[in-house]
């Protein structure tokens, strides 16, 4: 029974579920007081993850039916994209997020991702270029692609390295 108390110890740790000790202060930042001021139940948070990722798969799914409408297909896709996104947050907590987020292994990921997000709405709502729009999206997959290989071990490494090969004009 303890080695189970101590695996889920550091299953909590692991997804930042611990309470962090009193922090002096002159010491808060506003990530500490946001984490200390919203501090779910393990069920709470695997149900707002839960909701939050069914949301975002079924705007995200949804946008398959307006796809030759590129500028709604924006709007849904992305919007499904950041829910999806934000799901995660209720699991590690917002400041381990933009913590990871920020992470130099991938920092340029998260940022042509969020811009790509920024570009295909700003496409879609204010130039309502159908042009432009679409290869905002185009970016915008690739770059959560990239982002989402940021996360497991080689990925990028190894997709790098199969593309080379796929393309490579020597022979």
């Amino acid at each position: 029974m303890e080695k189970v108390n101590e695996a889920m110890g550091r299953l909590k740790s692991f997804v930042g579920m611990e309470v962090e000790e009193e922090v002096a202060e002159e010491n808060v930042s506003f990530f500490d007081d946001f984490n200390r001021q919203c501090t779910l139940s393990t069920k709470q948070r695997m149900t707002g993850f839960a909701i939050c990722l069914v949301a975002g798969l079924t705007c995200t799914l949804m946008s398959i039916l307006v796809f030759f409408n590129p500028i709604k297909f924006a709007v849904a896709f992305t919007l499904g994209n950041m829910l999806s996104l934000g799901s995660t947050a209720f699991l590690i907590g917002p400041k381990r997020q933009v913590r990871m987020m920020l992470d130099p292994v991938r920092i340029y990921a998260t940022g042509i991702y969020i811009g790509s997000i920024i570009v295909a709405l700003l496409c879609a709502l204010y130039v309502h270029s159908k042009l432009l729009t679409l290869l905002a999206i185009i970016i915008e997959f690739c770059a959560l692609f990239w982002y989402s290989l940021s996360y497991i071990p080689f990925a990028r490494a190894a997709v790098s390295k199969a593309m080379l090969a796929c393309f490579d004009t020597e022979f």
